[in-house]
């Protein structure tokens, strides 16, 4: 069986391809640096993270950008040997006029390099690009409408691309509007002379749902699909997948869909998912009053597709006679029953392995590790916020076997932050990390970071105190309102410290050890109260509602002296996982 969630932890809006034996997922990675995450499957369940095709500045700078603004919903297509990703970088979201610019770069491996950016149209985000088979490329998107009243609840665009002067080219035409059916995150496909629009409906959290439309014109008009299930109440979406009516499976929000074909012609559909935990936001909340909250943000799952009458249906729905709720768990497809007698199939990278390698397991699946830092390269399930951890910010040679990082702004800067996290991927782990730090004013800052975003925050940090002298405290950040949850607590000088946190369920606890000893089995000691984190959760937070939890270290400076923290290792266990 394949258990879903198949990407745990912050993995939302995924597009999916094919090319020979091997499965691409992109997804969206939003403020964190570098943009958009690539895995790599042959099976379908067991996942790889690969290199992020936005890696360089010149391709993507996001100084300045809010929580959960950047980098959304990417689109990979393949075709003739080319690679294709499009994306939205959104600059403004929490005002009336959205700017999101739409941009595509291409590569002729899936490992890069990428190209730099070619500017598309920006009506609204979500771009998609289409390869319809007399080789004509269109973009379709939703349009954002900043007027007070909105004419459309829901509109979807597209527009032909010219791959030759790389630019969009002719009239951007309507191909979908209503008055109450809210689609975004549109995806095309053909089949038997169909042409399929594929749309996220009705928002992203637990409303959230897929529908689907079809038409003989890539045009339109396009006629949805409306026969099964039939709209529950006045405005419900015609979803062919949503978990909107079921409150107790374990897929919630689930939406946001990509389809692909197997080499053996069966067909799966990934899509965005969420896990709630066990707190809601209270009935005074000035949004989502009462709302479930979701500390893993949106992840990513995979159900089975089921063709019948030229419709998509998920197979569970066919198979059980049951309305249309994603299942946690699907049977593995049978993969490498095809021959491939045309080599050209096979992605040139892969075209040279005999039969026996095209089984051969080759996923990376220990990606929670403890990270020693003796690689003179940064593991690439890290992320950093806005910029790239370069050589102002990070060094893994200055001393071998640490990681330093040079203090530089606050944690609440959108522009150069000294900060490098991983995602939280269950409800039941344990991070921990060490770290040499001799902070000399109280403006200089070192140690572990539980974060949602730059407003919302645990901060369990060494730093310094004009009466105290070296010391440490927890610091906790709750849409910009801070509050210490320990006293400052002495450490010696010129020892290192190690740091633990404990996350079961919402509830988290802070420990910490000092002195040479520390890097062994010493006694570890509580620091603050058992915490209540579901406030780092896309309910609860002020701005930011489309990441996740994740966990860090990071240094600050405010004296602008640049002084280092050099960290000895960095260590995440899921103990959810098996």
């Amino acid at each position: 069986m394949i258990s879903n969630p198949i990407l745990k932890g912050f993995h939302p809006d995924p597009s999916i391809i094919r090319v020979g034996l091997d499965y691409y997922i992109a997804t969206s990675t939003f403020e964190w640096w570098p943009g958009v995450r690539l895995h790599h499957s042959r099976d379908l369940k067991n996942w790889e993270l690969i290199e992020y095709p936005l890696n360089r500045i010149s391709q993507l700078d996001l100084r300045g950008v809010g929580p959960s603004q950047g980098i959304w919903a990417p689109c990979l297509t393949y075709e003739n040997g080319v690679f294709y990703l499009v994306y939205t970088i959104v600059r403004s979201f929490y005002c009336n006029m959205y700017d999101t610019e739409n941009y595509l770069v291409t590569a002729t491996d899936i490992h890069g390099p990428w190209s730099e950016p070619v500017a598309l149209n920006n009506f609204g985000f979500d771009p998609s690009l289409f390869h319809d088979s007399d080789g004509r490329k269109f973009m379709v998107s939703m349009v954002t409408d900043h007027r007070v009243p909105k004419k459309y609840a829901g509109r979807i665009i597209l527009q032909e691309y010219d791959p030759i002067k790389k630019c969009m080219t002719g009239e951007a035409k309507d191909i979908f509007t209503a008055s109450d059916i809210f689609l975004e995150g549109p995806h095309i496909f053909k089949r038997n002379n169909w042409y399929y629009l594929f749309c996220a409906d009705t928002g992203t959290g637990e409303l959230h749902g897929q529908s689907v439309l079809r038409s003989r014109s890539v045009f339109g008009p396009y006629e949805m699909k409306k026969d099964k299930p039939e709209r529950w109440e006045k405005g419900d979406a015609y979803s062919i997948m949503t978990s909107r009516h079921f409150p107790d499976i374990l897929l919630q929000k689930s939406g946001h869909g990509d389809m692909v074909e197997t080499p053996d012609g069966d067909w799966y559909m990934v899509h965005l998912c969420g896990r709630p935990c066990d707190k809601r936001n209270p009935d005074t909340a000035a949004r989502f009053k009462n709302s479930r909250r979701y500390m893993l943000g949106r992840e990513t799952a995979l159900q089975r597709i089921v063709w019948k009458d030229d419709w998509p249906y998920l197979y569970s729905e066919v198979d059980k006679k049951i309305t249309s709720i994603p299942q946690d768990e699907i049977s593995e497809p049978a993969m490498g029953k095809r021959t491939y007698e045309n080599e050209k199939e096979l992605p040139a990278e892969k075209s040279k392995l005999n039969k026996d390698e095209l089984n051969k397991d080759v996923f990376n699946k220990d990606d929670l590790r403890k990270d020693d830092f003796d690689s003179e390269i940064l593991n690439p399930d890290y992320q950093s916020l806005r910029v790239p951890m370069d050589e102002k910010y990070l060094s893994l040679t200055e001393r071998t076997g640490y990681l330093r990082l040079y203090g530089r702004s606050g944690l609440s800067s959108q522009f150069s932050q000294s900060l490098i996290a991983r995602r939280m991927t269950s409800y039941h782990m344990e991070i921990s990390t060490a770290l040499e730090y001799e902070p000399k004013f109280f403006k200089q800052m070192a140690g572990l970071i539980f974060m949602y975003d730059t407003e919302n925050y645990l901060y369990l940090h060494v730093t310094r105190d004009e009466d105290i002298g070296k010391c440490i405290t927890l610091l906790k950040y709750e849409n910009k309102k801070a509050e210490y949850l320990s006293e400052y607590i002495p450490v010696k000088e010129n020892v290192p410290v190690k740091m633990r946190l404990h996350i079961n369920g919402a509830e988290v606890r802070f420990e910490y050890g000092a002195g040479n000893e520390c890097q062994k089995n010493a006694k570890m000691e509580q620091i603050g109260p058992m915490v209540d984190a579901s406030f780092l959760s896309d309910e609860a937070c002020d701005q930011g509602w489309f990441t996740g939890a994740m966990l860090g270290i990071c240094t600050q400076d405010l004296t602008g002296s640049g002084l280092n923290a050099d960290f000895d290792y960095f260590e995440v266990k899921d103990l959810d996982k098996k």
